[in-house]
């Protein structure tokens, strides 16, 4: 028999009743967004002007020009920098930050607005002088913040706070970058997992709006310029091959970049850590002064065709490896700019050796072609990547084929050897941590289950769902766990089908939204105690918690 407790609609391609204190918070939360991400980019200008002392041309041309020495002890002093931003970020009052995905979804998308644009300032200045990482993170988070506080004051619903924190995230992207379209696809396809119809006028308003609004303060011109070049057969045949390739390849890159993430919490050597990563970034960029930076402008040069095959080759190996080396040590940064220029480097250096058998194409559409790849399997988002790229450049129309492609074989194979993208890295390590503790000596031992129902407060509304539809689960809760796999509550089978706030957006519905507090029983309690508690509880049964760690032993009935 089918479980009870299923709707209709079980993956939640509806909405119920967005409300229009919602859509006002949309509204300011693109304006806010557009202003914040404005003036974070007139930041940055500024810091790399002062830090490098130039006034015109780009950020490589100044850098290049640059005496070693001052490239050096600018480059360096980023590490000093970081210790200094994250001791004050740590031991700072106001909570904590946290990484944005995180905090979508472990903690529906409500952040320390005050730390977060502090952070967001600290990566800013930290892009500026020289860290190999993208500068989207600040803007993203600040449309977070922005998003976070107005829900917070508006009294909106976990789902719809959610909802809001991706939308603001994306709107801040798409002002850095001029991509409207881009910035609401990011929030839903990237940072909830859905393009569910009825969220993309929410996510497109915010995106828009912000766009707009940045215009005050940014060009409204495209990122990257590139020349719209004929399609060619060796190019199509080459981005057949090339798809599986790069599917692989950003493989490699995403399991680089979480094994990087996952330093942040295991520094033994603390604030150490950042001073030697950037003094080894300083050293290694007197010979290639391209590592420095997000990657931008080695992005235009590989479109251009400006490098060889052997400077290719070195940059294709040299800045991951800074992007990762700089991520680890802690500081704040974005990897969406880094992946472009890997993807670029990949892909243009894959396309001189294929011209040397198949000569015609040029190494700067070869370029183009993988770092729309590249991205798309990087970030598990193939629609987001190819929006992306065609805002960014305005000039891919003529290659639309071979990039579909080649997206295609790289999302394809990425899928099949790993999921796990750049941004869901630290989400699925959250997910993975929602275990149980070891079972000590209990009084009441035999009223324990030592295997508990437990799911992550991060699981979607369908994951939900379909763990009630298991055999045993149809009338039995669920305990949900955090990040670090600690107690938080327990869903119980009416409140997963019939979701108590009637305003909830189920397609960005996650199980923390249908969590309720529930008591507990700790290891030294005797079993007369533990019976009582039990009788008490409407359900009759308990989970048994570590008081120290929180995590849970296991579940007792009565």
């Amino acid at each position: 028999m089918p479980s009870p407790i299923l709707p209709n609609d079980p993956f939640g391609n509806r909405m119920i009743g967005l409300s229009l204190t919602f859509w006002v918070m949309v509204v300011l939360t693109g304006i806010g967004a557009g202003l914040g991400a404005g003036l974070l980019m007139l930041l940055l200008r500024a810091a790399q002007h002062l830090f490098y002392g130039y006034h015109a041309g780009n950020f490589l041309q100044a850098v290049q020009q640059q005496p070693v020495w001052r490239r050096v002890i600018v480059v360096s002093a980023a590490g000093l920098v970081t210790s200094l931003g994250l001791f004050a970020l740590k031991h700072g009052t106001g909570g904590s930050g946290g990484k944005l995905d995180e905090r979508i979804w472990f903690h529906s998308g409500q952040m320390a607005e005050g730390k977060t644009i502090a952070q967001s300032v600290l990566s800013i200045i930290l892009v500026a002088m020289g860290a190999s990482l993208g500068r989207e993170t600040a803007p993203k988070q600040t449309g977070a913040a922005i998003a976070s506080w107005l829900s917070r004051k508006a009294g909106l619903s976990s789902a719809e706070c959610r909802l809001l924190a991706a939308c603001g995230a994306g709107a801040g992207m798409a002002a850095v970058y001029n991509v409207p379209l881009g910035g609401a696809l990011l929030a839903l396809e990237v940072l909830l997992g859905t393009l569910a119809l009825p969220l993309i006028p929410p996510a497109l308003a915010a995106s828009t709006i912000a766009t707009a609004v940045a215009w005050l303060l940014l060009p409204d011109q495209p990122t990257y310029g590139f020349t719209s070049q004929p399609m060619l057969l060796s190019q199509l045949v080459w981005s057949l091959v090339f798809g599986p390739v790069a599917g692989v390849a950003s493989v490699i890159y995403v399991r680089l970049i979480v094994f990087a993430d996952t330093l942040k919490q295991l520094r033994v050597i603390g604030k150490l850590l950042p001073l030697a990563v950037f003094a080894g970034l300083a050293a290694v960029s007197v010979g290639y002064p391209q590592l420095l930076g997000n990657g931008k402008d080695v992005v235009q040069l590989v479109f251009d065709g400006s490098f060889g095959i052997k400077l290719l080759l070195i940059l294709l190996i040299l800045k991951p490896i800074a992007t990762a080396a700089c991520l680890g040590s802690g500081a704040p940064g974005g990897l969406f700019t880094p992946t472009m220029s890997f993807g670029a480097l990949f892909g243009g250096f894959c396309g001189r050796l294929w011209s040397l058998a198949w000569p015609g194409a040029t190494s700067g559409s070869y370029g183009l072609i993988g770092a729309t790849a590249i991205l798309a399997a990087s970030m598990q988002a193939p629609i987001t990547a190819i929006v992306l790229v065609l805002e960014l450049t305005h000039h891919i129309l003529t290659m639309f084929v071979p990039v579909l492609f080649a997206v295609a074989g790289a999302c394809v194979a990425a899928r099949r050897i790993d999921p796990t993208s750049i941004y869901s890295g630290r989400v699925h390590l959250g997910r993975l941590a929602a275990g149980t503790a070891a079972q000590p000596s209990l009084a009441f031992g035999a009223l324990l289950d030592g295997n508990p129902r437990i799911i992550s407060v991060a699981a979607t509304y369908p994951e939900v769902l379909a763990r009630f539809q298991e055999a045993d689960m149809a009338r039995r809760p669920l305990y949900a766990l955090d990040e670090t796999g600690r107690l938080v509550g327990r869903i119980v089978p009416a409140r997963a089908a019939a979701p108590p706030a009637l305003t909830q957006v189920l397609s960005s519905a996650a199980a923390g939204d249908l969590t309720e507090p529930v008591a507990s029983l700790t290891p030294e309690l005797s079993l007369a105690a533990a019976c009582r508690r039990l009788e008490d509880d409407a359900l009759g049964e308990l989970p048994v918690v570590e008081p120290l760690t929180g995590r849970v032993v296991g579940v007792a009935s009565a």
